[in-house]
């Protein structure tokens, strides 16, 4: 109402200074001279008048629940609201059946064979793939050099994510692969859960070792995370074995909490490992 009241006195008063005529009483004299005698000297002041507009305070005809994009926008339906509105009673679902009385199972086509029967299989989903972090020889190189990996301690899957060679999403384990083996020239002692030949050859000559260590899920994380069992109030899990079809390719169990030093292999463990990898 407030605003609606200051456009019509705003539209009437800018009419009426356009026509004088019509309201003589508007008629403006913005200034207005008087003098003023006294018995020493005379000074001639300037009085100024206000006029209609500064005598009107401005107010906005907007605010910012006003404005509108020009967007087109459609109103929703309705629906229920009567038979005038077009989707009253039934609300557009018609009568009785199934559509009207709630949703029908998601891909049935009413008794025949649905889409994903008629479409052919393409592939398969191999339920024992294991995925593994690859990890190179040369960052590992690299970090010993940096003097955030002590070469003469046991390096494992932690202390590998510990310093940044993996990422933080270690699936089923890590595998070390043969890049920058020309770099590893000091021997070093490995525990990881796979390993190509060109990469334990790499190591062996410098006179290291390298271990295939199997855990299970929840070893995995007791061995990545073991400050999560502390928090937990709970203990280490004791180490699984592996299932016979990975036996042959792993060379012991994993031990927790991570080990510091390396295991030496056996007269047996070395014959089954150089087997195993030809």
């Amino acid at each position: 109402m407030l605003r609606r009241r200051l456009s019509s006195i705003l539209s009437n008063s800018i009419l009426s200074l356009r026509n004088p005529i019509s309201n003589p009483n508007l008629i403006l004299q913005p200034l207005r001279f008087t003098q003023c005698l006294d018995s020493t000297t005379s000074i001639l002041t300037v009085q100024k008048v206000p006029t209609v507009f500064e005598s009107i305070r401005w107010y906005s005809l907007l605010s910012l629940n006003d404005l509108r994009d020009k967007v087109p926008r459609k109103q929703k339906t309705r629906k229920g609201r009567g038979i005038g509105s077009g989707k009253g009673k039934t609300a557009g679902r018609g009568h009785k059946g199934q559509g009207a009385r709630g949703s029908g199972k998601l891909g049935f086509e009413g008794g025949q064979t649905p889409l994903r029967r008629r479409l052919p299989k393409r592939g398969f989903h191999n339920p024992f793939s294991l995925t593994f972090q690859p990890v190179g020889l040369g960052k590992i190189a690299k970090l010993i050099n940096a003097g955030k990996i002590d070469s003469s301690e046991l390096i494992t899957m932690k202390t590998l994510k510990d310093t940044m060679a993996i990422g933080k999403q270690i699936k089923d384990g890590v595998r070390l692969m043969g890049r920058g083996a020309e770099q590893i020239k000091w021997p070093i002692h490995l525990e990881v859960s796979r390993v190509t030949v060109r990469a334990k050859e790499a190591v062996e000559a410098a006179g290291g070792s390298v271990r295939r260590v199997y855990y299970n899920k929840l070893g995995f994380r007791a061995l990545l995370k073991p400050e999560w069992f502390e928090k937990k109030g709970r203990l280490l899990p004791k180490a699984a074995r592996p299932p016979p079809k990975q036996r042959d390719k792993v060379d012991s169990i994993g031990r927790l909490p991570a080990p510091t030093k390396p295991i030496p292999f056996s007269v047996d463990e070395k014959e089954a490992a150089s087997n195993s990898s030809a």
